[in-house]
């Protein structure tokens, strides 16, 4: 197995795509940064929805966002790759736009926007993932995924930093963000389509292996184990915010800072983690994510039994340890599926796997609350405990891709 031992800022980007993709990534963060951490508010401040109205509206339109997967796995699988990135961001540009169109009082306009944003958010780590695995193999592939997720982190954390300035000026802030937004998503669209990445998935394989109706892998486990998985990733934003402010009575100030901390800890932790683990399989990192974040959530779980005097802080040194599982988990989890897929189905892999994220980020808030509402023990065992058990699935599975090449079952093809 061969292991990077070092980081090339070059390698690295050309690995993602090259400088001109490199680009397009920021700028897409930065435009979703600005709006996303606040269209719910602009739903409520500006279209004067109430806020059930607009939650509801915004979870139907992630949640529905998801439908497109299907279509965009066997889109990928035809060899389009930057392509299906700049769609992913021009379907954006329409959410925006239906965003800016809504007169005040108008929920369909704005469920509708708030679908294709979904769609849009939806399809692109699957077919960026496509995209970095078109041009980068290995470990290599490995480490541009881990490199363009921290670029990622560290452009969203700028851009809901400046909206988080902007919103100061009154309420003709929210829509100036919104019509940069769609900006950012245009210039950023034109650049990733500038790079003309295309694959031919049917030429990465020996003809023997491939096989025009081939399934791909069903990796039933690891999707199962990634919908749990992916709690930790809300984890900083919505069970350590209930933790602090509701039963330790802390001031905003402390989610605030766990939340800046884990930010920070990504952008500049996530290559380096990805580098150091390169020296073990995937598979056994990724199970090694788990027992870390279950090790976290039992830390939490600890951290509430404290007082008002200490629980704050060791409820933040703990984050520490999950944002390291985070870490750890997003720089083996794509990385794994990409192993795992044959050429010719690395689109519809991903977009299984990309289903499986959509899923767990889309009922998390939902688990995580309901969870605290039982009290800490409810909330941290659950989690340690389906985690931990996530983490012995992802480590007992066998890998299926020996099985598959060579054969395909009868009928209708799986995607």
């Amino acid at each position: 197995m061969t292991a990077i031992t070092r980081i090339q800022p070059r390698a690295l980007v050309r690995a993602s795509g090259g400088p001109r993709y490199a680009v397009a990534l920021a700028v897409d963060a930065l435009g979703t940064g600005l709006l996303r951490p606040f269209l719910l508010l602009y739903g409520m401040n500006v279209l004067r929805l109430p806020a059930p109205v607009t939650g509801t509206a915004m979870t139907v339109g992630i949640v529905a966002g998801l439908a497109c997967m299907p279509g965009v796995g066997r889109w990928l699988d035809r060899g389009a790759r930057s392509t299906v990135v700049a769609a992913s961001m021009l379907v954006r540009v329409l959410g925006v736009a239906l965003l800016l169109a809504a007169p005040a009082g108008h929920v369909w306009l704005f469920a509708t926007a708030a679908l294709f944003l979904g769609i849009g958010n939806q399809a692109w780590p699957a077919a960026h993932a496509a995209l970095v695995a078109t041009v980068a193999h290995g470990r290599e592939r490995d480490t541009a995924l881990a490199g363009a997720r921290a670029l990622r982190n560290a452009a969203l954390g700028v851009g809901a930093l400046l909206a988080a300035v902007c919103l100061a000026g009154g309420t003709t802030a929210p829509r100036a963000l919104a019509a940069v937004t769609g900006l950012a998503y245009l210039a950023a669209a034109a650049l990733a389509w500038s790079v003309h990445v295309h694959a031919h998935p049917a030429k990465a394989a020996p003809a023997k292996d491939h096989r025009d109706d081939e399934p791909a892998p069903r990796m039933l486990a690891l999707l199962a184990a990634n919908v749990v998985y992916v709690f930790c990733l809300n984890v900083p934003e919505i069970a350590l915010p209930l933790v602090l402010v509701k039963q330790f009575h802390a001031s905003q100030a402390w989610p605030a800072a766990v939340f800046v901390a884990n930010t920070a800890l990504v952008v500049t932790l996530q290559v380096p983690v990805t580098v150091l683990m390169s020296r073990f399989s995937r598979r056994t990192v990724l199970a090694l994510s788990g027992v870390v974040l279950s090790a976290s959530y039992l830390g939490f779980l600890a951290a509430t039994s404290l007082g008002h005097g200490w629980g704050p802080p060791a409820v933040a040194a703990v984050s520490v340890v999950c944002t390291i599982g985070e870490i750890i988990y997003a720089g083996s989890a794509t990385a794994l599926v990409t192993a795992l897929a044959p050429a010719p189905v690395l689109g519809r892999a991903l977009a299984r796997f990309q289903l499986s994220t959509g899923f767990g980020l889309a009922v998390s808030p939902a688990a995580i609350t309901t969870l605290a509402s039982h009290g800490p023990a409810a909330l941290w065992g659950s989690l340690a405990a389906a985690t931990l058990l996530s983490s012995s699935a992802v480590a007992t599975e066998k890998d299926q891709r020996k099985r598959l090449i060579g054969r395909c079952p009868r009928g209708r093809p799986g995607w």
